[in-house]
C-alpha cells in the first residue's frame, strides 16, 4: 500500500514546527514528509528588528534546517513555491513541481501597503534576513557619508518608520540605542539625526494596555523618537513621504530612509492558487484546514482565526504560528492513520512583550503587567522558550540570548 505523502509549504515558525512534531509522530513507514523552504535556513522573524538596526548581526538571527530536522524522517527541498494546485494535489515550484496527500501551507506574511504610491519603489520593509542587512547598510552609510557631503543635508540622517505597532516600536527602540553609537563612530553630531514614528491609527500599539503605551512612549521620546500620530501617509518619494495635514493640506517630511512597518499580509500564493481569501489570510475551519478541504491545512500569517470575544481575527504572532504546527502535526497523524476527529485549535496567549531596546519592554505575562529590566527579561525567556522548542537545548546554546540581567 503507498504511503501518504505530507508536503509542508515554508519553514517559519508554523511550518518547522510542524515538521519537527511530525517527524516525532509519525515513523518512516507511516508517510513521506516533505519540507520545502526558499532558503536552507530558517530565520527569527520577531528578531529582523534587531538585525535591521545593526544591534544583532543578521547571522544571529537565522540557522540551518538541516540542523533541526531529522533528514531519515524528512526529505527537504530548497525551491519556493509559486502556485498550489488543489485539484490535481500539486505544487508548482519555481524549479519543478511536487505532488501531495496532505499539504501544509505555511508561507508567512508579506508586506501590505495598502496601496500607497511609491511605497514599494522607495520605502524599505522589515521581511526577511536579506532587508534588515540592507536596511542596517544604509543607515550606516548615510552617518558614514554624513561629513563627506558638501551640503550635509539634514535629511541624510533623517529616518522616518512608518507604523507604530510592534514591529515599528521594537525596531525604534534599537534604532534609538543604535544611532548614539554611529553617531560616536562617524563623528556626527546626535542633534543632527530625526527619527519619526508616523502611525495613521489615534494611538501608538492599537490594543496594547494604554498605561504601557504610555511608558513605551515616554521611553522612546527620551532617546529622541518623535512621534506623528493620526498622521496618514500619503506618499512616499525618493526625496522622503507626503503626509495629511488637516482637511486639504499635506506636509513633506524629508527624509533618507523609510522604513515601512504598518501591515502585513497573508502570502500572494494563497489568491494566485483560486483560494478564497481576504488579504491572502484564509478563514480556516476549526481544525486549520481549508473549507471545503479535507487534506490542505493553512496556519501561521496564512491563516484567519476569529477571536470570538471581541469578534477580531486574532494578531498573526509566532506564538499562535508555532501553536498552530504542534496541533497541525497532531491532526496530520490522526487523518493517515484515519483516527476519526480532528482536534480544534483554541490560541493559548501566555503574554505579549514588546522590547524597547536591549535593557527595556513592556508587556502582560501570566496577567501582569510590567516594564523595563523584567519585561525585556520575560522577552528573552520567550525568544529562548521559541529556540528550545524547535532545536531543544543545543539550539538555545548556539542561538540563545543569554545577556539577560
Amino acid at each position: 500500500m503507498r504511503k501518504p505523502k505530507i508536503v509542508i509549504l515554508g519553514a517559519g515558525y508554523g511550518g518547522l514546527m510542524t515538521a519537527v512534531r511530525l517527524q516525532k509522530l509519525v515513523g518512516v513507514n507511516e508517510a513521506d514528509i516533505v519540507l520545502i523552504n526558499k532558503n536552507d535556513y530558517h530565520y527569527e522573524t520577531t528578531w529582523l528588528h534587531e538585525a535591521s538596526a545593526g544591534t544583532l548581526h543578521h547571522d544571529r538571527v537565522r540557522y540551518d534546517i538541516k540542523n533541526v530536522i531529522d533528514t531519515n524522517k524528512i526529505e527537504f527541498i530548497q525551491d519556493a513555491a509559486v502556485e498550489i494546485q488543489m485539484e490535481e494535489k500539486k505544487v508548482i515550484l519555481e524549479n519543478g513541481e511536487v505532488a501531495y496527500d496532505y499539504l501544509v501551507v505555511a508561507l508567512g506574511a508579506e508586506p501590505e501597503t495598502f496601496g500607497i504610491k511609491g511605497l514599494k519603489e522607495y520605502a524599505f520593509s522589515i521581511v526577511n534576513v536579506d532587508s534588515a542587512r540592507q536596511i542596517r547598510n544604509h543607515i550606516e552609510y548615510q552617518f558614514a557619508t554624513y561629513n563627506t557631503d558638501a551640503d550635509k543635508k539634514p535629511e541624510r540622517l533623517s529616518i522616518v518608520v512608518g507604523g507604530a505597532g510592534f514591529t515599528g516600536i521594537e525596531f525604534l527602540g534599537e534604532l534609538s540605542n543604535r544611532v548614539p553609537e554611529l553617531c560616536k563612530e562617524y563623528d556626527v553630531d546626535f542633534h543632527d539625526v530625526r527619527m519619526i514614528c508616523v502611525e495613521a491609527a489615534p494611538m501608538v500599539l492599537p490594543g496594547f494596555d494604554p498605561e504601557l503605551v504610555e511608558y513605551a512612549v515616554s521611553q522612546l521620546e527620551k532617546k529622541g523618537v518623535e512621534f506623528r500620530i493620526g498622521t496618514a501617509i500619503k506618499e512616499c518619494t525618493p526625496e522622503g513621504i507626503i503626509v495629511a495635514k488637516g482637511e486639504n493640506e499635506v506636509e513633506e517630511i524629508k527624509a533618507a530612509t523609510v522604513v515601512w512597518a504598518a501591515g502585513v499580509r497573508g502570502n500572494s500564493i494563497i489568491e494566485k492558487s483560486g483560494i478564497e481569501a481576504m488579504r491572502g489570510r484564509v478563514k480556516v475551519d476549526p481544525d486549520l484546514r481549508v473549507p471545503g478541504s479535507d487534506n490542505v491545512f493553512i496556519i501561521g500569517d496564512c491563516s484567519l482565526i476569529i477571536n470570538e470575544e471581541i469578534n477580531r481575527p486574532y494578531p498573526p504572532t509566532a506564538q499562535i504560528a508555532m501553536q498552530q504546527g504542534e496541533l497541525c502535526a497532531r491532526n496530520l497523524a490522526a487523518l493517515i492513520r484515519d483516527k476519526g476527529e480532528l482536534e480544534t485549535f483554541t490560541p493559548d496567549i501566555k503574554g505579549t512583550v514588546c522590547s524597547l531596546g536591549e535593557d527595556d519592554a513592556i508587556g502582560v505575562a501570566f496577567g501582569k503587567k510590567m516594564v523595563g529590566g523584567k519585561a525585556s527579561f520575560m522577552k528573552k525567556m520567550i525568544d529562548n522558550r521559541a529556540l528550545y522548542m524547535i532545536g531543544g537545548p543545543s539550539l538555545v546554546f548556539k542561538k540563545g540570548k543569554f545577556n539577560i540581567l
